[in-house]
């Protein structure tokens, strides 16, 4: 299993997060955790949740460098893993921000 992992957010959330020194999405506190796929999973997840969204940025992520729990999790929904951070997302964890639009 690969180490890198992928997250979608704005671009104004991850400025935000730039400010803040960690990376915190509304699901954490919603759901406990940080939604994020693996690589053959984003272009699924951009048309489910981001479809005509603009100004987007995909984090790349390595695992090893996490502060906080990943847990592979089974969504129901779309009958897949998914992988989820557990807490706030450490910058020294994202080794790439990608502009998607």
């Amino acid at each position: 299993m690969s180490n890198i992992i992928y997250h979608v957010t704005t671009i104004a959330e991850w400025n935000e997060a730039l400010k803040n020194g960690f990376y915190e999405a509304p699901s954490l506190h919603s759901e406990g955790f940080i939604h994020c796929s693996k690589a053959e999973q984003v272009e699924a997840v951009l048309e489910r949740y981001f479809k005509d969204k603009k100004d987007l940025v995909k984090l790349v992520i390595d695992t090893t460098k996490l502060t906080n729990k990943l847990q592979y999790d089974f969504s129901p929904s779309v009958n897949e893993v998914f992988p989820h951070v557990y807490g706030v997302i450490n910058l020294e964890a994202v080794i790439e921000s990608v502009a998607i639009n």
